[in-house]
């Protein structure tokens, strides 16, 4: 099914932090921090491509969190 413009659709930021399994906040702190770059705009809305909210997901899902100093000390 085409778009009409030849794209793929885009997602508003509540449906991708559905479909990532994050809080809003989250995608807009992922758009703070450069991690993912809306696609388009509605009125107000930012509006993403599914395919790059889950790419920002697996960014952040994929670094190791810090934790502090998890070596084994002798």
């Amino acid at each position: 099914m085409s778009t009409g413009t030849g794209t793929r659709p885009l997602i508003t930021g509540a449906l991708a932090a559905q479909e990532a399994a994050v809080a809003p906040a989250t995608i807009r702190k992922w758009v703070q921090l450069g991690r993912l770059t809306p696609a388009g705009r509605q009125g107000r809305a930012q509006l993403f491509r599914l395919e790059d909210v889950f790419a920002a997901e697996r960014g952040a899902r994929g670094r190791p969190e810090h934790t502090g100093d998890v070596r084994e000390r002798p």
